[in-house]
């Protein structure tokens, strides 16, 4: 997800709507698996995302399909469905680019100065893949000027959807126009046809990251040995403060000590008990 949002939909009068109830319970089965809050003001939104999945279903109306995925039988084959239906990604590469400063000019810094020479990053909500890939690019340019340092990079969503997307690599050509050009130079192709005005990300740094599926609102993540840096940036503005508590501290069990970090610039943690230092706007630290 690197931003669950919900865009504004421009909601055309079709006569076909949900019931309060339906929303209700809808709402209610989004935020059980997604920790996603929607409330009735989201109502008209519900219903433009969740046409096509009625139409692509075979459901004549907006009422059919939610009494059909709220139904005991079926709701579990469609869950899938209905939250990459209700999750929006945008992200975009050296989004928020303080964050990637700071990484460079002075995390990465330490770790080499420490003696650290392999370093493990985790995108906990990747979405379309612009964020870990600007991470790469940044690692691997490390890389290149620091004999022996080695890195690898864990990229994860709840969206199946952009999962893909983000496996492929190949996004508009004008998607990278925020990269460096030395950065572009050296991990971005062009296509051979300019008509298709599509980039590819490198092979190799491809290769460098491993995709896959992870729902925040699980108990325990399974990603392995803790890692040195956690990007999950702009994806708890959606829940509420309880989760948005358990989700942080979740997060900071999987860092090593010392390990950082990085929210988006508009939350907070403050007011949270947690084991982390505010390194650099919002930014943290374990301790």
């Amino acid at each position: 997800m690197n931003d669950a949002a919900f865009v504004p939909f421009e909601n055309h009068a079709t006569g076909d709507t949900i019931s309060p109830a339906q929303f209700k319970g809808l709402a209610a089965l989004i935020r059980a698996h997604t920790g996603i809050n929607l409330p009735p003001a989201k109502r008209a939104m519900l219903e433009g995302r969740l046409r096509r999945c009625a139409r692509e279903g075979g459901h004549a109306t907006l009422g059919a399909y939610c009494k059909w995925i709220l139904s005991q039988e079926h709701g579990g084959d469609e869950i899938e469905n209905l939250i990459n239906a209700v999750t929006t990604n945008k992200t975009d590469f050296f989004r928020e680019p303080r964050h990637f400063d700071y990484l460079t000019e002075t995390i990465l810094p330490q770790l080499a100065e420490s003696g650290r020479r392999q370093v493990r990053c985790w995108s906990a909500a990747c979405s379309t893949g612009a964020e870990p890939y600007t991470i790469a690019m940044l690692l691997d340019a490390f890389a290149q000027r620091n004999s022996g340092f080695e890195y690898s990079i864990l990229a994860t969503d709840l969206d199946t959807r952009v999962l893909s997307t983000a496996i492929r690599g190949i996004y508009p050509r004008e998607m990278v126009d925020p990269v460096p050009v030395p950065l572009r130079k050296a991990y971005v192709m062009e296509a051979k046809d300019p008509v298709r005005g599509e980039i590819r990300i490198a092979p190799a740094l491809r290769r460098k990251i491993a995709f896959g599926r992870l729902n925040l609102m699980d108990r325990h993540y399974a990603i392995g040995e803790p890692v040195d840096m956690i990007f999950c940036r702009n994806v708890l503005i959606y829940f509420d403060r309880p989760t948005q508590e358990a989700v942080v501290n979740r997060l900071c069990n999987q860092l090593r000590p010392g390990g950082y970090l990085f929210l988006g610039h508009s939350e907070s943690i403050s007011g949270f008990q947690h084991n982390l230092t505010a390194a650099s706007g919002t930014v943290f630290q374990r301790n």
